[in-house]
């Protein structure tokens, strides 16, 4: 029978924030009989805006059951995490939790876990786990967060960005309607500064689309034609509460989230990045572990055959376009056949990992 346990993890040491520091963990171990003789371990990163029940919440819609239990029933150990200023992780000023300390914050958690499963710590009774295959997976912005930190610590054994483009994202939209202007940020210059929206014409000039339009857009992106009016309704509701935190004009304090799944408080500084093209691509080009890079057909990846170039030090690069499915896998009716693929990459770095390849 598989165990959930959910941890509070100081990470203070690893992060210059000048305040305490933990980071949110579930962890779902499966039944020890279930395990594979070579243990795989993945850990979960959420998108802007979500939690880490993203993962570990059977979440309504066409489909059915939750990603985590879908990997464990089948012998891994799932560890999701709440990015750090996200969900139940420690909040903190918004232009100090950029690329740099939430993935030193997540890594640290990470490692945390992997001592204490190594020591037999984690749960009374549990056998130790050592030498497992490390996996990193992250939906979105946490596809942004898992490509700089296996690039920048080297921490996984294969990586699966999902619904992230190393190259370009951009909101998908209905044919026929106009597209949507994003803002593309610097990483240099903060965005209130001159020159922190590199296209600021391109999006001052756009301003007059209509919300109610821009809205049915991003809906239409997000989830597929399957998943009930009512429920992405539910599930995009927060996002004018996530477009204030990443402009930085969000009233203080935590507020209520209306779903379990969501956060009204995302990395600001990391998330802002999501729609700017290559934003990390100097990073996807470092990462030399096998990758799967999985979206929906309908998702922010521009072009899914031109993502192969962003990983040009990869053991190996998959892609796999999940049909009926939105931007927002885990709500999709195919959500099993996506999760499945993922399954099958992670028996892949297993095997190249006992090879030694």
């Amino acid at each position: 029978m598989s165990q959930t346990i959910d941890l509070r993890i100081d990470v203070t040491n690893a992060v210059d924030l000048a305040a305490p520091v933990h980071v949110a963990v579930t962890v779902v171990l499966p039944d020890p009989a279930d395990q594979p003789a070579q243990p795989v371990i993945c850990f979960a990163k959420p998108g802007g805006g979500y939690s880490r029940l993203y993962f570990t919440h059977a979440l309504p819609g066409p489909g059915e059951g939750a990603q985590a239990d879908f990997h464990v029933d089948r012998g891994w150990i799932f560890v999701a995490l709440d990015n750090l200023g996200s969900g139940d992780s420690s909040m903190h000023e918004s232009r100090a939790l950029g690329f740099t300390a939430v993935t030193k914050a997540a890594l640290a958690a990470e490692q945390e876990v992997l001592l204490r499963l190594a020591n037999g710590l984690l749960a009374p009774g549990y056998p130790p786990v050592l030498q497992p295959v490390c996996l990193g997976i992250g939906q979105s912005t946490g596809g942004s967060l898992t490509i700089v930190q296996q690039a920048r610590h080297g921490c996984y054994d294969g990586i699966g960005v999902l619904g992230f483009s190393a190259v370009h994202n951009h909101p998908a939209t209905p044919p026929g309607h106009a597209p949507i202007v994003t803002p593309w940020f610097s990483r240099e210059i903060a965005p209130d500064m001159p020159g922190g929206i590199i296209n600021a014409a391109a999006v001052a000039a756009a301003t007059g689309a209509a919300p109610d339009a821009a809205w049915a857009a991003l809906a239409w992106g997000f989830h597929y034609d399957d998943v009930p009016q009512d429920l992405v309704e539910q599930d995009l509701a927060h996002y004018d509460s996530i477009a204030q935190a990443i402009a930085g004009t969000a009233p203080p304090g935590r507020e209520r989230d209306p779903a379990p799944w969501n956060s009204y408080t995302p990395p600001s500084d990391a998330t802002r990045f999501t729609l700017t093209p290559g934003v990390v691509a100097p990073e996807a080009a470092a990462v030399s572990v096998p990758v799967l890079s999985a979206m929906g057909e309908r998702d922010l990846v521009v072009d899914p055959p031109g993502e192969a170039r962003a990983f040009r030090s990869a053991a190996s690069f998959d892609l796999f376009v999940c049909p009926r499915m939105g931007h927002m896998h885990n709500f999709a009716g195919t959500r099993r056949l996506f999760w499945e693929r993922l399954h099958r990459f992670g028996e892949w770095c297993a095997a190249a990992k006992a090879l030694g390849e």
